[in-house]
Parts: C-alpha cells; structure tokens; sequence
C-alpha cells in the first residue's frame, strides 16, 4: 500500500486510562475538566476487583460523565459488566479473551484486545473483528517491548490493516513517537495522574504531542513509512 494512493490517515486521538479505581468521587470530580481539554476518544476504566454490586455501582457513577463528554467508556476485562454498567465495550487481553468474549459484545458494544505478542496474534484478532489493536502495555511481569520495537509494530499494522491500533504511551515521548509510527489512538495513564502538574497538564501536553506527530508526518501517513 503506497502513500500516493491510500487517503492521509485521520489524526490520531488519546485513549484515556483511570487509575485503579476503588471510590470514584476524586475520579468523578476530575473527569469533566479533563476530558473538555483534550480530544479523548476514549475512557478505560481499571476497577478495582470488588463484588459484582460494587464495581456495577462505580460504572454507573464514571458512564455518564464519560459518554456525555463525547468519548467511549470501557472496561479493562469485566465484560459481565459491560451492559450492567452501561459501558460502550471492553479491552480484553489475548486471543483467547477475544474469542470466548466477542459474542457477548458484538455487534452492540466494542471489543479491544492486548496482549497480542506476535504479528500472527495481532492478525487473527483483526480477523476476527476486534475493533482495535493495543500494541505496547506491559505483560504480567510488567515488561514490555522498547519504544522502538512498538512504534515498528505500529507502523506495521498501519499500512497493512484496516481496523485501528492503539500505542500503549508511558511517557509524552512515546506519545508523539507512537502516533509518528501510525497509531490511530494513543493511551495514556499512569504518567498522566502522576504529574505532578497535575492529569490536565500532562494531558493536554500528550495531545499536542501527537498532534505535532501527526502535522509532521509526510501527507498524514507514518514518519516510519516515509523513511521506507
């Protein structure tokens, strides 16, 4: 696929995750503000593990605020929750995850996945009608592959495939390296609620990160693909 005939890529947007959330009112009280800063596409929310009840309660509380902001609330697994907290969908890790759970999320709900260690993993999900590709959080152990070897998966699956991939940022670096390399999403955690500037801060500073990517990137394509 040449960049002369593909059409530029739309510009790639931020993907938020929530800290672990156990009471959501700090999280509540935040949210508004943040997501009217930037262009977040997307909310992943961590629950912190609990009864059915509770964390059901905590989706209901965070849906709201989430959607009538104009972005998407999904959960980190849970998709028993999905429909009984009123999320948009889920991110589920691994091919196994995606197999046995889609049914219950399509055609209605969305269904992310992770975990995807090999370029073969990465394409059976697509196959399977996985509504985006997460390429770079860490593994159980808490590694994860270098800067460089995401953004080459990244730019990989851009020029090849068709559903959108997600770089897994842990820095604001990394988010303009990531949407450089192809990403259609790029989400950010961790370092956002740790700034000590403050999430908003951080935030908006990884939005102009990867608008910056996208504006330097050759007629909207990769950085990586150009050098190609």
């Amino acid at each position: 696929m040449s960049n002369n005939s593909a059409p530029a890529r739309p510009a790639p947007r931020l993907y938020l995750a929530t800290p672990l959330v156990d009471d959501p009112v700090s999280l509540l009280g935040e949210l508004p503000a943040l997501l009217a800063a930037a262009d977040v596409a997307a909310v992943l929310v961590r629950l912190k593990e609990t009864d059915q009840r509770t964390m059901i309660t905590r989706v209901k509380a965070l849906a709201p605020v989430v959607q009538k902001a104009g972005a998407a609330l999904l959960l980190d697994g849970h998709v028993e929750l999905v429909a009984r907290g009123g999320a948009d969908g889920a991110h589920l890790t691994g091919i196994a995850a995606l197999e046995d759970e889609m049914p219950s999320l399509k055609p209605d709900r969305i269904a992310g996945v992770g975990g995807l260690t090999t370029r073969h993993d990465s394409m059976s999900a697509g196959e399977m009608g996985a509504d985006y590709v997460l390429f770079g959080e860490p593994d159980a152990e808490g590694q994860r592959p270098s800067a460089q070897a995401i953004a080459e998966r990244l730019d990989w699956w851009a020029e090849l495939f068709e559903p959108p991939c997600v770089g897994f940022a842990t820095s604001t670096a990394e988010a303009f390296e990531f949407a450089a390399a192809g990403a259609d999403f790029v989400l950010v955690g961790d370092f956002i609620w740790a700034d000590p500037r403050g999430p908003k801060a951080a935030l908006v500073d990884a939005e102009a990160a990867i608008k910056k990517a996208y504006a330097d990137a050759p007629a909207g394509g990769s950085m990586a693909s150009s050098r190609s």
